[in-house]
């Protein structure tokens, strides 16, 4: 439950949720033409279908977004009873003026402002039945009299909505991991399931608080883990497998009120990096805007990433910085900005943004590698934090010396906490991003002749 995207394909249940209907596979595209053909009439308003047809793209949206059915351990996206979700009749006729608009809108939807799920966009006919949002009828009313789609959505959803453009379009894959998360596991799915357990702890206290959500997979994450296991009755191994994963996911999209239209709302920063699409030479759109964003700012910081042009489109110009950064990064240099690439420029960017001192990197060091650095690690980039470390241990009596191993142990955790506390950040024996700029840059200094006692020669001439 990172990004939200247009599905390349829905799974449409034909009949109610517990019924043994059969299932049925459409494009998104074909789906919303034949709710939006079921559900309004094609002598409407263009404003009033186009209102409407925002609401069921939205509505079908929340339900993938939220993998509502997947999480009760159904094997569809929606269901076509209205008590439940849209009208859908398998086979009907659709009108030609209702799939033209769906052809230009398909991949736009409603979200409330500072939040990130499709909104609920539930609505009623509005005369023999009504309900908390969009009167359909109530909006060819307004329709008829000029008013502006977005306005129309307006009046029923509130002021506090926008419309999202260009979302990317690809097939649905499950959130799920398809591992089994347990002590010493890491990465963006356990982040996604220590904020998720932070959350429904505000409901259900006796949940303890992982007090530091940094996708390492702990002592404290396991002990969250069992509470809620206790609690919502699934056995009580501490791990997180398919059956707890979706009754977290549950649980939170209930506390949130994500299936409403009174949804409290995902934050940006609730979310793990999203990872948009492919893309190579000849995508454009808004997941190119953005790479080229990133790409952009790291340049500034980056000596050896090429910065490209800001414009939605990926010609050579942009392939070439791409591959500049993978060089730089360690990366397979191809060009192509595919999931491990868009990682770690995110990490990158994330770095960059966090950080408060202007990030100097130069021959000396390394860019950030892009994911968190914890006690008990072995790998090079221990080693080469070790370097910097014992390098500044000479210039600051605070940190102490620490052997260059490649292990994350005892001495070097003793080391980084001290550096930590000695420029102001927060003192948690982690290397995340500004700790790892932060220490580089110190080390730069020192190297560069630019950290020198009083009246000692610097090391380079002056003038």
């Amino acid at each position: 439950m990172a990004e939200v995207f247009i599905p390349e394909k829905i799974t449409v249940h034909l009949g109610a949720p517990d019924s043994y209907a059969s299932n049925v596979s459409v494009t998104f595209p074909d789906y919303i033409k034949n709710v939006a053909s079921s559900e309004i009439y094609p002598t409407w308003s263009d404003n009033a279908i186009r209102a409407n047809v925002y609401a069921q793209i939205s509505f079908a949206l929340n339900r993938v977004y939220t993998e509502y059915y997947r999480t009760l351990g159904y094997d569809f996206d929606i269901t076509n009873v209205t008590a439940f979700d849209q009208a859908f009749i398998n086979g009907r006729e659709i009108f030609e003026n209702i799939s033209q608009t769906v052809d230009e809108i398909f991949n736009e939807y409603i979200r409330r402002i500072g939040s990130v799920e499709p909104l609920f966009a539930q609505y009623c006919n509005g005369v023999g039945s009504t309900c908390e949002g969009m009167s359909q009828w109530g909006s060819e009313e307004l329709g008829k009299s000029g008013t502006p789609p977005i306005e129309i959505l307006k009046t029923y959803y509130g002021s506090n909505i926008e419309i999202v453009r260009n979302t990317p379009v690809r097939g649905i894959r499950a959130s799920y991991p398809y591992r089994t998360l347990t002590v010493g596991s890491v990465g963006d799915a356990v982040v996604s399931i220590q904020n998720r357990l932070n959350r429904i702890s505000v409901n259900f206290p006796d949940i303890p608080k992982i007090a530091n959500p940094n996708g390492f997979f702990g002592e404290d994450t396991r002990d969250s883990v069992k509470t809620f296991q206790k609690i919502f009755n699934l056995e009580q191994d501490g791990k997180v497998g398919k059956a707890t994963w979706y009754r977290i996911q549950y649980v939170y999209n209930g506390i949130k009120q994500l299936n409403s239209i009174f949804s409290e709302g995902i934050s940006p920063g609730e979310i793990e990096k999203q990872f948009p699409e492919y893309l190579a030479l000849g995508s454009e759109g808004s997941g190119v805007y953005t790479v080229q964003y990133f790409l952009s700012v790291v340049s500034e910081y980056v000596d050896t990433v090429l910065r490209p042009p800001i414009d939605g489109y990926y010609n050579e110009v942009t392939a070439e910085s791409v591959r500049s950064f993978q060089q730089t990064y360690g990366l397979v240099v191809d060009g192509i900005v595919g999931e491990q690439t868009y990682s770690a420029l995110f990490d990158a960017y994330e770095g960059i943004i966090n950080s408060d001192s202007y990030i100097y990197l130069s021959p000396h060091t390394k860019p950030y590698p892009g994911y968190n650095i914890i006690f008990g690690s072995t790998d090079p980039n221990v080693s080469e934090i070790q370097k910097y470390l014992l390098e500044l241990s000479k210039a600051y009596d605070a940190i102490p010396e620490v052997e260059q191993t490649g292990v994350f142990g005892v001495s070097t955790r003793d080391a980084l906490i001290a550096a930590q506390e000695l420029f102001g950040l927060e003192p948690n024996g982690i290397i995340g991003a500004l700790t790892w700029n932060t220490i580089a840059n110190e080390y730069n200094d020192i190297i560069d002749g630019k950290l020198v006692n009083d009246m000692q020669y610097p090391g380079y001439v002056i003038g």
